[in-house]
């Protein structure tokens, strides 16, 4: 993680920092906390380790970060914030492009992201998750299958409609399943399953009506 701006972000804090010193403080702080959850697991993230990591005070990190919840909720926005960003901008891109084989695209640009966040990893597959956190997965969850929707509309592959929507949301959550799996066992991911997800995928999304 590069020092996301944590505004930007939408991450939910318990002050908003206005100046932009403060903002980048901030940030600073969220990469610490990410180097210390991927060397080490949600356990090391106490305001005292993340503080230090950081070069802040205490004082300084409980004015946005109260405590370790606060602290992985706040990466669990920005990780799940990046992935986001990454569908919008493959939206936006199926717009001006045709692809050959946008499932294999969207699949190995995900994968991708789970490879190169290893805090991401740390924190999805250990015990971390807050209840706020896993409720934001679920609007986010509703986010990225929109975006899929979106990439298939432009694709001109699926229609526009409700029975399409639903339909891109059954296929991401499946897909999401899988994903997870293929990284639960280490950051190479296991080839198999992804291969094996992008020839479900494209059976299942296929055999829908095209536009």
């Amino acid at each position: 993680m590069t020092g996301p701006d944590p505004i930007e972000a939408g991450v939910r804090l318990r002050r908003v920092p206005r100046q932009a010193r403060s903002r980048q403080k901030l940030a600073k702080v969220l990469a610490a906390a990410d180097r210390l959850l991927a060397a080490e697991g949600v356990e090391a993230l106490t305001t005292t380790r993340v503080a230090a990591e950081a070069g802040v005070s205490v004082g300084a990190l409980y004015q946005y970060l109260p405590d370790r919840d606060a602290i992985t909720e706040a990466l669990g926005d920005v990780y799940l914030g990046r992935l986001e960003d990454l569908m919008t901008s493959f939206a936006e891109q199926a717009a001006r492009e045709t692809w050959d084989d946008p499932v294999a695209l969207l699949v190995d640009a995900f994968a991708g992201l789970y490879q190169a966040e290893p805090g991401f990893r740390a924190l999805w597959f250990g015990r971390g998750l807050t209840e706020g956190t896993r409720e934001a997965d679920v609007a986010h969850k509703r986010v990225m299958a929109a975006g899929v929707h979106r990439v298939l509309v432009a694709q001109r592959l699926l229609r526009d409609d409700d029975a399409a929507a639903t339909a891109c949301r059954t296929a991401f959550l499946a897909a999401d399943a899988v994903i997870q799996e293929a990284f639960r066992g280490g950051p190479a991911g296991a080839e198999a399953l992804l291969g094996q997800l992008k020839v479900m995928l494209r059976a299942y999304l296929g055999q829908l009506p095209r536009p």
